[in-house]
């Protein structure tokens, strides 16, 4: 082997403690990178589950439907990816102000442990069902009769708040004004029957702190139960009274 001058021995050592120590400092990144991959996975927080919130809603507009005339059906929107929710233990859902679980809607969802957050989830509500109609045209003043009624089946949620469902609740009552054969009945359209008519003989009855007295008097006006009515005495006065269905107007001092 060829012997190394001083010179040449000097350049080969140099070179090898070069070797070792980038050999040790590329160790020692490699178990700092390490630590800090750790210390990250450590500290990193567990984000909320979408699906557990979209299953909240669900949840809560079933419970809010419950004793709805007809069949439900809920839909539930989609949660924003991006929000990255702190996980939550107990979620807790509500309806904003406003809302209700009919139709189009919104329903709250809050987190108050560990970390306090809430966001709003849209959602659908469909009821199907069946609801009045006219099954032939009823004019105005009619009063209705089972005959006149038929029911219908649609999407209750996309029909006017006043429609009625059942038919003792239309049958009886008069029409307010004239109804297309197959239109939607609501309660609108309908007023109780005249409980006094106009030129009627009524009693009227008077009652105060003490005292109850009654008199017959002639009604001046048509009224349903529970409307004001004008009625004229026997000696020609005229008061004001609730009408009743049998056929007394009540005046209360």
């Amino acid at each position: 082997m060829k012997e190394l001058n001083s010179e040449q021995f000097q350049v080969y050592s140099t070179r090898i403690y070069q070797a070792i120590w980038l050999a040790i400092l590329a160790c020692l990144l490699m178990l700092f990178a390490s630590a800090v991959s750790a210390n990250q996975g450590n500290n990193q927080v567990a984000t909320q589950d979408t699906a557990a919130i979209r299953s909240k809603v669900q949840e809560f507009l079933q419970v809010q439907t419950m004793g709805v005339p007809g069949k439900v059906s809920i839909t539930v929107g989609q949660v924003e990816q991006h929000l990255r929710l702190q996980a939550c233990s107990d979620l807790e859902a509500f309806l904003p102000a406003g809302s209700r679980a009919w139709g189009r809607t919104t329903v709250g969802i809050k987190c108050s442990q560990p970390a306090a957050w809430t966001i709003y989830v849209q959602a659908r509500v469909n009821v199907t069902g069946q609801y009045l109609a006219a099954a032939v045209p009823l004019r105005q003043g009619h009063e209705i009769g089972e005959q006149d009624l038929m029911f219908l089946t649609g999407d209750l949620t996309t029909l006017p708040p006043s429609i009625i469902t059942e038919k003792p609740l239309a049958i009886g009552q008069t029409v307010s004004s004239s109804i297309v054969s197959g239109s939607v009945i609501r309660q609108d359209m309908l007023r109780k029957p005249a409980a006094v008519k106009q030129g009627q003989s009524v009693r009227i009855i008077s009652s105060g702190k003490g005292f109850s007295v009654s008199a017959e008097g002639q009604a001046l006006a048509n009224a349903s139960e529970g409307q004001v009515v004008r009625a004229k005495t026997g000696n020609g006065s005229v008061i004001s009274g609730i009408a009743r269905n049998s056929g007394e107007v009540i005046v209360s001092f």
